[in-house]
């Protein structure tokens, strides 16, 4: 969300800004708004005003018998246009806030030009592809041949974009979800939140999905959204708070089942696990005072390549482009792993600051140490990682000659011992 103020002390800056997102002009509509808005607040004041005039009126001249015919006739009047004022408000306010709620935020100004995934800017590539003597198959083929990965089922039972897993893979997604847990609770400080799935409209808005995403999410008869990623909840703990400073950062990670309707990805990635209704994904939310952001963006970044690290899979580090940033993040760092099988990187994190962006919309501040200054916090999110995007990366990394696949050294503790899935007999 944005600052009415900051956009009308500086139009011109705004609009610069909101042309790097194609959305050229952006401060016209919001200041004529902005405009009728304090000009209605002008003639109410200017009305209650004349009705305080005319009550000390009314009051001595009923004191000396004077008539006040007229005054009262005034009165009511000045009544009727104050409602209709108040009614005019309140519609001017909402609509100011609606057209605010829109516009996608301001960009970092390192943020390269471009409209496309061809235009993001590599920053970082870590790890060596390995060197397959045998064709690399994607994953779906491997689930299937191993007898462990079933979308037919799914799909009788749930519709496409849904899978079952079974088995050695069901263990491989619980323990990838619980290594990533301990690590970032353990070893990088966060801390574990268990928090709802299902959360009410305002937590929806504040985290900006709505009204830009609601085609993409899933909504129930109640009126409830159905998360598409945990940072929902866990930035929302903080809406309409007012932290102590001493309090920031505040860092927790949550594991949860995320949804979505992939409306807008109809006919992409529709084999397999990369694009599903349902997925399990680590988040990491960060709420950090305005001038550590940077710092804490770099390190949450950090935090998720130290996943893909100790499972020793190549990965490489973008900064979005204009036209390929969310529209809640002034900057994102996405991360993406090799996939052999598909012969291309693929995204299994975003690491993003929104700035106050987010803050704004949900009322969340902080109170500086001198007890008196209350600003926006920053608030930062980050898949820490995907958990089905590091199932598909684990078994295409990790796949043999005769269709097994080893179990990387990190996750065997948690599958019990298992060093190779093979197919059951």
């Amino acid at each position: 969300m944005h600052d009415i103020k900051t956009i009308r002390a500086g139009a011109a800056a705004f609009d610069a800004a909101m042309a790097r997102r194609c959305l050229p002009d952006a401060s016209g509509p919001l200041l004529t708004l902005d405009a009728e808005r304090r000009a209605a607040a002008t003639a109410q004041q200017d009305a209650q005003s004349r009705r305080n005039v005319l009550a000390r009126e009314i009051g001595q001249a009923k004191r000396t018998g004077a008539d006040t015919v007229s005054q009262e006739a005034e009165a009511t009047a000045l009544r009727g246009e104050m409602e209709r004022l108040d009614r005019r408000s309140a519609e001017l306010d909402a609509e100011l806030r609606t057209a605010l709620g829109a516009l996608p935020n301001v960009l970092d100004a390192d943020v390269p030009d471009g409209t496309e995934e061809a235009d993001n800017r590599e920053l970082k590539n870590w790890g060596t592809k390995r060197a397959f003597e045998f064709p690399a198959r994607q994953h779906f083929e491997l689930g299937e041949a191993l007898g462990l990965m079933d979308f037919e089922r799914a799909a009788k039972i749930a519709g496409s974009r849904f899978t079952i897993l079974h088995g050695a893979l069901a263990r491989l997604e619980r323990a990838l979800g619980q290594f990533m847990l301990d690590m970032h609770t353990l070893r990088h400080g966060y801390t574990e939140v268990s928090v709802p799935a299902l959360v009410n409209e305002a937590a929806f808005f504040g985290t900006n999905q709505l009204p830009k995403f609601a085609a993409d999410s899933f909504r129930t008869t109640d009126g409830r959204w159905l998360i598409p990623t945990a940072e929902v909840p866990i930035t929302n703990m903080v809406a309409d708070d007012i932290l102590p400073e001493a309090a920031l950062p505040v860092r927790r990670t949550a594991l949860t089942e995320c949804f979505r309707s992939e409306a807008g990805s109809a006919g992409r990635d529709t084999r397999g696990m990369l694009r599903q209704h349902q997925f399990r994904k680590v988040e990491l939310v960060s709420v950090a005072h305005p001038d550590q952001s940077d710092a804490e963006h770099e390190r949450m970044t950090r935090c998720a390549e130290a996943v893909l690290e100790a499972l020793e899979i190549p990965y490489r580090r973008m900064l979005l482009c204009a036209g390929d940033t969310g529209f809640g993040a002034a900057r994102t760092h996405d991360l993406e792993v090799w996939l052999p099988g598909q012969g291309m990187w693929r995204e299994i994190s975003s690491c993003s600051n929104t700035r106050a962006f987010q803050a704004r919309r949900m009322g969340a501040r902080f109170r500086a140490a001198d007890g008196k200054t209350v600003a926006h916090v920053h608030t930062l999110n980050g898949s820490g990682v995907a958990v089905g995007r590091a199932l598909i990366a684990v078994l295409e990394n990790y796949q043999q000659a005769d269709g097994s696949v080893r179990v990387p050294e990190v996750l065997r503790p948690g599958m019990g011992g298992m060093e190779v899935i093979r197919r059951s007999a």
